[in-house]
Formats: C-alpha cells, sequence, structure tokens
C-alpha cells in the first residue's frame, strides 16, 4: 500500500513530461479512496520537473534490493 511521503517507482513513460519507466517520484497526497496520488518528481538538485495526479496502476513502492540509477532530463 502507498502513502504519503513514500518514495514510487513509475511503471510507464510519461513523454509530455520527459518521465521515463523506473523513474523515482515522492507521494505529496493520497486520495482517499486510495485510488489516485498526488507525485511529485524532482531534479537532483531539487527542481520540480513534474507534479502529477497518477492512478496506482501508473507507480508501485520501491523494493528493497533495488538501486538508484541517474539520468539526463532532455
Amino acid at each position: 500500500m502507498i502513502h504519503e511521503l513514500d518514495t514510487v517507482v513509475l511503471t510507464r513513460d510519461i513523454g509530455e513530461y520527459g518521465l521515463k519507466k523506473g523513474d523515482i517520484g515522492a507521494v505529496v497526497h493520497c486520495y482517499s479512496d486510495g485510488s489516485a496520488f498526488e507525485v511529485e518528481f524532482v531534479t537532483a538538485e531539487g527542481k520540480t520537473i513534474a507534479l502529477l495526479t497518477l492512478k496506482d496502476s501508473d507507480l508501485r513502492s520501491m523494493k528493497s534490493k533495488e538501486i538508484l540509477h541517474v539520468r539526463e532530463v532532455a
């Protein structure tokens, strides 16, 4: 289950914002029915790339044995 302030992983590309499957975001709000979340995606310097309302099917929780990866935003 996803909660506010969780770190989550995008499960699909969102080309309009230059986001790719596997990008990491932070949940800033959970809607009461648990079907949608406000998720913020930022650069390493803390600049917001996107603040999006996403469905639970667009996200997944991070797994304990995953390693983070860096890529440049277009």
